[in-house]
């Protein structure tokens, strides 16, 4: 049973003065809920305010993209053991805006993930296609390369902690959403490639979340996909009661 995970992409919004009124205003609407893992991604600037503010609370707090590397001469780049010192639990590769403006591939995000994962931070490997591509009918050839890259030389075992997230970059900021047919075909096909890479079981056992213009009115219908397993959420995150009502309405 793979429990559902609901991951809040602030990009680059939020001072540490917000993100914290943020939590604060939201944990009360998350206290009670035990159906799906949540995870908050603010900016650098805000990660140690939002883990403090998220203490003793079920709300995890993760990055939104590190280096693969643990320390050098990389200036303005964190590592994953400072994310690790300052209690994130999470982090974002390869998200499809990291890719179109500081030059991400799926090499450095294979390399990233190889490096989240022996320092036992929670990886989210963001994968998706862009509008001319799915017009072409290149999606699938688009996620294969994808996600054959970034799981190349990954062991199974120690992929456990592993989350996909398909993002099809039309949709990401635009308004416009897959439809359900959409995404789950996608779904389904990462799910196979996955099992490709990794084995049927770790397949079967890995989440895949949604992205993509994911608002409350749209989540229940998309989260509802047998292959859809939660959602990572952009613009309508950045309000409590919406990110709250996504929560809610993927979980029913």
């Amino acid at each position: 049973m793979r429990k559902k995970l609901f991951a809040a992409n602030w990009k680059m919004f939020k001072t540490p003065a917000e993100a914290t009124a943020f939590t604060d205003s939201f944990l009360p609407h998350v206290a009670n809920q035990s159906k799906a893992e949540v995870v908050l991604c603010p900016s650098m600037t805000s990660l140690g305010t939002v883990i403090a503010a998220a203490k003793g609370t079920q709300v995890k707090v993760g990055a939104q993209t590190m280096d693969y590397h643990d320390n050098g001469a990389f200036t303005g780049e964190t590592s994953p053991l400072m994310l690790k010192a300052v209690g994130a639990t999470h982090v974002i590769l390869g998200h499809s805006e990291r890719r179109q403006y500081f030059n991400e591939t799926d090499t450095s995000v294979n390399l990233k993930l190889k490096a989240a994962l022996a320092h036992s931070l929670i990886p989210i490997v963001c994968v998706g296609e862009h509008r001319e591509e799915r017009e072409s009918g290149q999606t699938n050839e688009v996620l294969k390369l994808q996600v054959e890259i970034a799981l190349e030389g990954i062991d199974a075992a120690a992929a456990a902690p592993l989350v996909i997230a398909y993002e099809p970059v039309w949709a990401i900021g635009t308004g416009l959403t897959a439809t359900p047919e959409m995404a789950a075909e996608a779904h389904k096909f990462i799910r196979a490639e996955i099992a490709k890479a990794l084995g049927a079981e770790r397949a079967a056992s890995t989440r895949i979340l949604y992205g993509g213009s994911v608002k409350p009115d749209n989540a229940a219908a998309l989260c509802a996909l047998e292959d859809i397993d939660g959602a990572l959420v952009g613009g309508a995150s950045l309000d409590p009661k919406s990110f709250h009502d996504i929560i809610r309405n993927g979980c029913a």
